[in-house]
């Protein structure tokens, strides 16, 4: 009945979606996009906490930026620190003169303090940039230390994030849609259908995109990831329907009764495609980890919008232009596959052996690798990477942390003070103990000079460290400098700062990768048991993909390579829940053939009939991963990019090689767990 209804109103469905796309890209003006991945952190996380803390006690924030100006006396240092300190957005400005006097000699200042800031006549300020106004402030700092002098830190990355996210999509878009249309163009017989195709997605996309006006923001990942993953994943069901409607053309019906159907026999595969990508991406809305489920809730919007749109619009605006598919006819492009399938059989015995080889090393690997929690570095290629290398160079590694613990007793704060300059990687501390004194009461002191270091019931304490932002000794130091603090101060002590954020982000995605693969092996296990009646086919389909996946993941730990642990986390749920649409038709083909003739000779026609589809599937989302990977100088999404580009090749080498193989030798065991096979059973002709 609704078929009918399609075809019958199909001027009436493109303009409703026409109306629909206008009014998406309208609403996409009002979503802005977060850059601060220290929002997504679970509310009970202790840094969180403690930036609460910070924030109510204290108008200062933690310094988030350094400015690196070479060949400068002292009075010209501290006349960019005054101009550094009138720019918008600039919060705060910290340097020598806030630790010592400068009107005592430099050589009686501590060496390791002077040259933490001043160093071979080169000043090194540390700065706090209103988070929202990076870019505004970053703009203005470039302008004043012009191409000679330098800037880094985490305000940079996210400026340099949000002035190339445009510019970056408009590259991989520019890139990726023409690559799409070729693939599209070889896989169809019209030089019209490929823009069906785009237009039936992409207003999908465009709808999603829109629809995040409900939800105020979006995460960068979101933004940079979220549509270009939603175009690759669901272009397979488009083509699964226009497919679908070439073949029953070509029995001669007319185009009404060929799309009729063509939408009743695609739509159970569409279906369940979308169903197992759909409850996949629902998985990663279960991270504590909030960027995970601002993704995880973007994907399945779009997986839900794609379908809609693939089953309601596209059947709709294929009759309405049909005649621009008759005139583009041309012949087919690609040769004929017929004859492939005995070929690939001829690899099942080597290629079982080889994985079964590779299994175990690959999930052992994929577990050992060593990741990146935050954004990462940015390539030396951008000023922003270039200028950080010039600061590491002249000054080496500075980070802060902060310590918050109560003010009421200063001898103690005096003591975990000393403690905490005594910690190895810890280059200075800054605190009223050490800065203004013991001895001077804080009623003597000018308000300005108290409000840096306490607050009514606080005291704040920096340490800066030169052990990095993450990794094994900069989480190994906060959890020295926890531990420290609440030998001290017991749980009234807080810590925050990059790497305490980070250390928390850690501790975060850690439970929450084990929480995600669980969820999503779980769900689309479920889906495809309901959906072939099979307890084993389930099991064979998910062995396969998840092979694909350890190996995908395992290649990093081969190559010595650290992984954006974000993009890992995501890449083995999205793997998972993008390329079991290609088992899944090609499983669907062969469990209809195997009811008519025996096991190889269904397994060879099956691979003969969709292995073109498979590829045109597996190339169009691994151009997508390979694109973003090339065009995106965010190491958050490049790394993405890489492991999606490379995770679809390898989940299409194993389906069309391992999935075979795995059937036929347990032919018998799928033919038993699955209920109502039908399976053909006269003996099996002889192999040839």
């Amino acid at each position: 009945m609704l078929v009918e209804r399609i075809i019958k109103h199909k001027k009436s469905v493109v303009m409703v979606f026409a109306a629909l796309t206008l009014l998406a890209v309208i609403g996409q003006f009002f979503v802005s996009t977060n850059y601060n991945m220290v929002d997504y952190l679970p509310d009970d996380a202790p840094s969180t906490n403690a930036l609460e803390v910070m924030e109510n006690e204290f108008t200062a924030s933690i310094p988030n930026t350094n400015v690196l100006v070479k060949d400068v006396s002292i009075q010209e240092a501290l006349s960019y620190k005054h101009e550094l300190e009138n720019m918008n957005g600039v919060e705060e400005v910290l340097w020598l003169d806030d630790l010592v006097d400068l009107q005592i000699p430099l050589e009686m200042v501590d060496n390791a303090m002077l040259e933490s800031y001043y160093k071979d006549g080169n000043a090194l300020f540390s700065l706090t940039i209103t988070t929202g106004e990076e870019v505004e402030a970053t703009d203005a700092i470039y302008e004043l230390i012009g191409e000679d002098n330098a800037i880094a830190g985490e305000a940079v990355n996210n400026a340099t994030s949000q002035n190339m996210a445009v510019s970056e999509t408009i590259y991989a878009a520019a890139l990726l849609v023409p690559v799409i249309i070729i693939i599209l163009v070889l896989s169809t017989n019209s030089w019209a259908e490929p823009l069906f195709f785009l237009t039936a997605i992409g207003v999908s996309v465009l709808i999603n995109l829109g629809s995040n006006i409900f939800l105020g923001e979006v995460s960068f990942v979101t933004q940079s990831v979220a549509p270009i993953l939603q175009l690759a994943v669901s272009l397979d069901y488009a083509i699964f329907l226009l497919h679908s409607f070439n073949d029953e053309l070509a029995k001669g019906k007319k185009p009404e009764q060929a799309m009729a159907a063509a939408m009743r026999n695609s739509f159970p595969v569409i279906f369940v495609s979308a169903v197992t990508t759909f409850f996949g991406f629902m998985a990663l809305m279960f991270m504590n980890f909030e960027i995970g489920a601002d993704l995880g809730l973007n994907l399945v919007k779009g997986i839900v919008f794609s379908f809609i749109s693939v089953v309601v619009f596209l059947p709709a605006l294929t009759l309405f232009l049909y005649k621009w598919i008759e005139k583009t006819r041309h012949k087919s492009l690609v040769p004929s596959f017929k004859g492939v399938g005995a070929k690939l059989l001829k690899l099942r015995y080597p290629a079982l052996i080889l994985v079964f080889l590779l299994i175990v090393p690959s999930f052992i690997a994929q577990g050992s690798t060593s990741f990146i929690y935050g954004l990462g570095d940015l390539p030396d290629t951008t000023r922003a990477g270039a200028d950080a290398a010039l600061i590491e160079e002249t000054f080496g590694e500075s980070t802060p942390l902060v310590v918050l613990v109560p003010n009421d007793d200063i001898a103690k704060e005096a003591e975990l003070v000393s403690q905490l300059e005594e910690l190895v990687y810890v280059d200075s501390v800054m605190s009223y103990t050490n800065v203004v004194g013991t001895g001077i009461p804080a009623e003597f002191l000018d308000e300005s000079i108290i409000s840096e270091f306490q607050s009514e019931q606080f005291s704040r304490i920096m340490v800066f460290t030169d052990a990095g932002v993450e990794g094994d000794i900069p989480f190994g130091l906060v959890e020295d400098v926890r531990t420290l603090s609440e030998t001290y101060y017991g749980d009234t002590a807080y810590t925050l700062g990059e790497s305490v954020t980070l250390y928390d982000m850690k501790e975060t995605v850690t439970v929450d990768n084990q929480v995600v693969n669980t969820i999503t092996v779980v769900t689309i296990a479920l889906v495809l048991m309901i959906t072939f009646r099979s307890i084993s086919i389930p099991i064979i389909l998910l062995v396969t993909i998840q092979s694909a996946v350890w190996i995908n993941l395992a290649i990093p730990y081969m190559t010595n390579d650290s992984l954006v642990f974000v993009g890992y986390l995501v890449v083995s749920t999205v793997q998972l829940a993008a390329t079991i649409d290609y088992g899944i038709l090609l499983m669907e083909t062969y469990k209809h053939h195997r009811q008519k003739m025996p096991a190889y000779p269904a397994m060879k026609k099956a691979l003969d009939e969709k292995l073109f589809s498979i590829i045109i599937s597996a190339a169009i989302l691994s151009s997508v991963g390979l694109i973003l990977w090339i065009t995106s100088t965010n190491p958050t999404v490049s790394s993405i990019g890489l492991l999606l580009g490379r995770g679809a090749i390898l989940a299409f080498i194993l389906v069309v090689v391992l999935l075979p193989a795995l059937l036929l030798v347990g032919d018998k065991l799928v033919k038993k767990t699955t209920y109502r096979s039908n399976f053909y059973e006269q003996e099996e002709e002889t192999e040839r």
